[in-house]
């Protein structure tokens, strides 16, 4: 017994030595992902419990390395001096854009702690960049649409003043030399009429120059059942672009080939260089279709020829194309429109005038009645961002009128176009700021059910910045607390299933806005956000815009979100103003 005995001890033994041979002999694969870095790395054969031997550092322009980690989503990295191999495993190299700043406190950051409700918080925004007029009294005033016109380094900005001092949206002004402060006319440039007659209201146009006089040209407004004419289009002429007096007896009438009388207005005004005269463009109908016309002036105002219509609606049933607008980037021509109740298009073509190309739409129906205005080095859209009647609704953001808006226009090596931040409106935000989370990267995946990650802080006025990668088709985005109930969030919503940039209430749950974008799994965008107050635009650089309007949001932390989805956000930065 005592040979048997130890005959099995013997054996026991020997296979136990033998199996810690065969575990220690093992042998794994250890693969580098450098993420875009252009560095690629062998593979390593590693033994189980050894650790990786460190290759040399990837680079990549513009970023700085954060190491390597055991997953894509960058949430684990790897102790190469500490951490051992127990599989066949890829490592993900962390890449931070190396913006060249460093994070400071800031300082005079707005407490909101007392301000609960969306309405105190509105109350107490000091709006810049996206200017809207003082107080009057009790009354809140807002800028509806605008007409752009720069000399000499001044943008000049005349809008239709809704409520307040302004009788029946008359004209008033407000000038800047860089978009981010303004300075604003007390007194309106164009009044409507207090004693009735066609232009009793006052609708858009635009000013041109022309042998050293302003002319503007309005909408004169009056009482269809009254007039002959609901709208005709009318004039006013200064010495200088601040001061104006309206021509009487002048004006254009609709064509009697539109047949009606109700709908002929918004003129933008250019001067021809090659023969000095006005080109003028008029929005109408004809048998119910949306349309734009074009007639041409004398510069002396005496002789007016209708050219026919230029661009007729092919899409929709819009019963107005509102605000249009004509120019020339390079050597295409553009054509710009505000479709009612919709959002802001335009269609290209190779001559002036058209004939033009199938429409596209620009941002969502929140950034509404925007012209363009250039300065011989840059174009930019000037509009308006719509707000709420109740800053408390969860439901919709319908209002007329809101805030001024301004984007810079990108023409894209097609010749399509984009929206893109002001320069020197990204500039003014130059404070970067601590995010509450330790890293520069948030990862987040989920099935049906919402996902959330804390990421920014909602400051009264700021900029992000950052990348987003993700792998699959459900939505993401940003996540805005309305009342501290993930039901109520606000989302600004990328669907790369739908092909759609969104703004939705309710956690989704309520559709206020969109427009498309198309981005492809594995692909690696990068965003920009700014918001003051309760307007911002989400940019995905190069690609799309969407303005939004998030009240009662201030104070509270902003995090990213995905559904059925696993997004990385890397290269984080918040930036507020001095």
């Amino acid at each position: 017994m005592q040979k048997k005995t130890a005959a099995c001890l013997a054996g026991i033994c020997v296979t136990i030595s033998l199996l810690m041979c065969s575990c220690s002999s093992e042998q794994y694969t250890v693969s580098f992902d450098a993420k875009s870095a252009g560095t690629a790395y062998d593979q390593q054969t590693v033994s189980s419990g050894k650790t990786v031997t460190a290759p040399g550092e990837p680079q990549r322009d513009g970023y700085a390395f954060l190491g390597w980690f055991k997953d894509a989503g960058l949430t684990e990295p790897w102790d190469m001096g500490a951490d051992k191999v127990k599989s066949d495993m890829t490592l993900y190299a962390g890449w931070d854009k190396d913006t060249g700043d460093t994070i400071s406190e800031g300082g005079g950051d707005k407490d909101f702690s007392s301000l609960r409700t969306p309405g105190s918080q509105e109350t107490a925004y000091e709006y810049a960049s996206f200017f809207q007029p003082e107080m009057d009294g009790v009354s809140q005033p807002y800028v509806g649409d605008t007409m752009p016109y720069y000399e000499d380094g001044v943008y000049y900005i005349y809008y239709l003043k809704e409520a307040g001092d302004s009788y029946n949206h008359s004209a008033y002004l407000v000038t800047t030399t860089d978009f981010v402060t303004y300075t604003e006319y007390d007194e309106s440039i164009l009044e409507a009429s207090h004693s009735g007659g066609q232009d009793s209201w006052i609708g858009t146009g635009s000013v041109v120059k022309v042998d050293g006089k302003y002319y503007f040209f309005y909408t004169g407004h009056g009482d269809g059942n009254i007039l002959e004419y609901a709208e005709k289009i009318m004039v006013a002429v200064g010495d200088t672009p601040t001061s104006f007096e309206k021509l009487a007896g002048w004006d254009i009438t609709p064509p009697a080939e539109l047949g009606q009388k109700q709908d002929f207005r918004d003129p933008q005004a250019y001067v021809d260089p090659d023969t000095g005269n006005i080109i003028l463009t008029v929005t109408a109908s004809q048998g119910g279709t949306a349309r734009i016309l074009k007639y041409t002036l004398s510069p002396d105002l005496e002789n007016a020829h209708y050219d026919g219509i230029i661009f007729t609606n092919p899409v929709g049933d819009f019963w107005n194309l509102e605000c249009s607008d004509t120019f020339k980037i390079g050597d295409t021509y553009y054509i710009t429109y505000s479709a009612q109740d919709d959002t802001l298009w335009y269609a290209s073509s190779d001559t002036p005038y058209g004939p033009y190309g199938d429409p596209v739409r620009l941002d969502g129906k929140l950034f509404y009645a925007a012209k363009h205005v250039e300065d011989g080095e840059n174009v930019y859209m000037v509009g308006w961002a719509r707000r709420s009647e109740s800053v408390s609704s969860t439901q919709d953001v319908a209002a007329w009128a809101g805030n001024l808006a301004v984007q810079k226009l990108v023409q894209l090596p097609d010749k399509s176009l984009a929206l893109a931040p002001v320069d020197s409106i990204a500039d003014s935000f130059s404070v970067r700021r601590a995010l509450p989370i330790e890293d520069t990267h948030a990862f987040v995946q989920s099935g049906s059910a919402y996902s959330y990650a804390d990421a920014f802080t909602c400051y009264e006025s700021f900029m992000l910045t950052g990348e987003f990668t993700f792998t699959g088709q459900g939505s993401f985005g940003l996540s805005f607390d309305y009342n501290g109930r993930d039901d109520k969030n606000k989302f600004i919503t990328i669907s790369p299933a739908d092909g759609m940039l969104r703004l939705q209430f309710n956690e989704g749950g309520t559709l206020i806005t969109e427009t498309a974008v198309n981005l492809e799994p594995g692909e690696t965008y990068s965003f920009t956000y700014i918001q003051e107050g309760s307007v911002g635009i989400f940019y995905i650089d190069g690609m799309a815009s969407l303005t939004v309007r998030l009240y009662g949001a201030s104070g509270k932390t902003i995090e990213v979100f995905a559904e059925n989805n696993a997004v990385l956000f890397t290269s984080l930065r918040e930036y507020t103003r001095p």
